[in-house]
């Protein structure tokens, strides 16, 4: 009887084990890595975005974000008012969250995304400070020959 019991806990933990591990990478958050002015506050809506959204972030309060985006390597014509690192990628600006997944997903030949310039309704840059009002934007590719094409329009 006894055996039958530590036989029977051991096969349920063992089978157990594989669920776990799934269990544990479904909950894996991915990492970002944000540059930022110290006194941005559009900054920090646009990285509770993306914590929301199930990303990790971690800020740096930098005084030149333009030295910033030129180490990293985004081209200064996409600037914004945040750079941002996710896996091989740059993003640039308040590229949604939604966005920033398909990249990852698709895993395009490119340097990142960008949302250039500030857009009243891009992540970051909504909520009643803004009251409802919506701009029209567009995400952009950023190719590694430093063109870009259109990757979603808001």
């Amino acid at each position: 009887m006894q055996m039958q019991k530590t036989r029977r806990s051991f096969l349920l933990a063992a089978l157990a084990l594989p669920c776990s591990g799934l269990v544990l990478a479904a909950r894996a958050q991915i990492a970002v890595e944000v540059w930022k002015s110290p006194h941005c506050g559009c900054c920090g809506d646009w990285v509770a975005h993306l914590e929301a959204n199930g990303f990790k972030v971690t800020v740096h309060a930098v005084d030149d974000l333009d030295a910033q985006r030129r180490r990293l390597g985004m081209p200064q014509r996409y600037a914004s008012c945040h750079t941002a690192k996710v896996g091989a990628y740059l993003l640039e600006g308040h590229v949604p969250a939604a966005d920033i997944q398909r990249l990852l997903r698709e895993q395009p030949r490119a340097v990142g995304l960008a949302v250039p310039g500030m857009p009243v309704g891009s992540p970051g840059m909504d909520g009643p400070a803004y009251g409802g009002r919506k701009d029209v934007y567009t995400v952009l590719l950023v190719e590694q020959g430093g063109g870009a094409r259109a990757f979603t329009h808001y």
